[in-house]
């Protein structure tokens, strides 16, 4: 039986008088990899900022794994990993510091964090980078980098917003199935984000976002039936183009 990793209700946010989510609902059930796609502008960085607190919704619920994010932050945030689409990470200090400087501020101690940034840093081939300034890293192995210190605590939800920005297609494409393997080998829920239609696949769970408004949820392959499309680009063009 699968459960909610993260259930969305009714969620708004202005800027001003300026809608920029309108009544947004969302469920994303463990171990799923979920896509969320639309232009630049949909509303998908304030909806991270909403789930990492960054922001206040004006109204509606936001809870991980029955968690309120509102009243039980503590509890619900524990659950989440998040990889920004702008760098976190400290530039001056070593892979293995930020890393180690993560897990303090989650109340790991220094031994386990030492054992979990071998560990992660063993999954995504940087081992033997460890000791070397993030400033003197490609664009590549920084984003592995941040997602091996948002898995360092353990996260059951990992919040991605447009993390393959900047990369290359082969990065991209390497880290992308780096995601979908965590989801369905450890069951981890992984929330992506993008404006990147070749990073959604067919079988994949999607919310078409635009104008801060759901304009379809569900399998992509139903999704194309439901709407008589033939691909995913056709139904993001018919979906999202302005009206005459």
């Amino acid at each position: 039986m699968t459960h909610s990793a993260l259930s969305i209700k009714n969620l708004s946010y202005y800027y001003g008088e300026r809608c920029a989510l309108n009544e947004l609902s969302v469920d994303i059930a463990e171990g799923v990899f979920f896509g969320l796609l639309g232009p630049n502008g949909a509303g998908k960085t304030t909806l991270m900022s909403l789930l990492t607190r960054l922001l206040k919704p004006a109204s509606g619920e936001i809870t991980v794994f029955n968690y309120a994010l509102n009243k039980q932050a503590n509890q619900a945030m524990r659950n989440i990993g998040v990889v920004f689409q702008q760098s976190t990470l400290d530039l001056d200090l070593s892979v293995a510091q930020n890393l180690a400087y993560h897990g303090a501020l989650h109340g790991i101690a220094p031994k386990e964090v030492r054992i979990r940034i071998q560990q992660e840093l063993t999954r995504f081939d940087l081992a033997d980078r460890r000791h070397e300034r993030v400033r003197n890293l490609n664009g590549g192995h920084r984003r592995r980098v941040e997602l091996a210190r948002a898995l360092l605590h353990r996260p059951k939800l990992l919040l991605l917003d447009e993390a393959s920005a900047g990369l290359d297609i082969d990065t991209r494409a390497s880290l992308n199935r780096h995601l979908r393997h965590l989801c369905r080998d450890e069951g981890i829920a992984a929330l992506w984000t993008t404006h990147l239609i070749e990073e959604i696949h067919e079988d994949d769970q999607l919310l078409i976002l635009n104008g801060g408004r759901s304009l379809a949820q569900g399998q992509v392959q139903t999704l194309l039936s439901k709407h008589d499309a033939k691909n995913l680009p056709a139904l993001f063009s018919q979906l999202t183009r302005p009206a005459a």
